[in-house]
């Protein structure tokens, strides 16, 4: 029987830490600009497919470097450290909102892929991949989550992000990755 813990853990901790994060902010100003809502769907679905391969790869290569009691504590670290992160919502600085002059897919691709390299999603794809098989499901579940947190942002526009408790978003995310970061601790790697 497949288990597919990885992709339900991975798709739940990304969607919950991407409300109210800057990529979500970012899929509402490429909603407003370009009221084109497939391009821009289909334009998260592939830049987060990259980014988030490349940084599971890497989680997956240091599970192999370091040591399995470095990389637990560092595992534990990072978790807590992206557990304090969460709590402090992401705004669009006036050079994020200047978007490339490109069609909706181009410029989402772009935009997203640069939002997300030191993102928390993006450290959070790279511990879960140094604690979790199989990649692909790890790569599926945190780009499943990203979409299921930015794309109704793209369709329902800022009616459904004004509406969005984010306090207690954060919060939930928050412990989410508290509660990885015990489990870590406690299971190891």
């Amino acid at each position: 029987m497949l288990s597919l813990q990885a992709l339900l853990v991975s798709t739940g901790t990304v969607a919950l830490a991407e409300i109210g994060d800057k990529t979500q902010l970012l899929a509402l100003l490429l909603a407003a600009r370009f009221r084109k809502p497939w391009p821009i769907a289909l334009g998260i679905l592939a830049a987060t497919l990259i980014n988030h391969a490349i940084s599971a790869w890497l989680g997956a290569g240091l599970s192999r470097w370091l040591s399995p009691e470095w990389l637990r504590w560092g595992v534990v670290a990072s978790f807590l450290a992206v557990a304090v992160w969460t709590l402090k919502p992401d705004k669009l600085d006036e050079k994020d909102a200047a978007l490339p002059a490109f069609g909706a897919f181009t410029a989402t691709c772009l935009a997203f892929f640069l939002a997300e390299i030191g993102d928390k999603t993006q450290v959070a794809t790279v511990l879960l991949a140094t604690r979790y098989e199989p990649l692909w499901q790890i790569v599926a579940g945190t780009t499943l989550g990203m979409l299921l947190a930015n794309v109704p942002v793209v369709w329902l526009g800022h009616r459904f992000a004004d509406r969005l408790p984010l306090r207690l978003a954060h919060a939930v995310a928050a412990l989410v990755f508290l509660a990885l970061a015990i489990w870590v601790g406690w299971n190891g790697v």
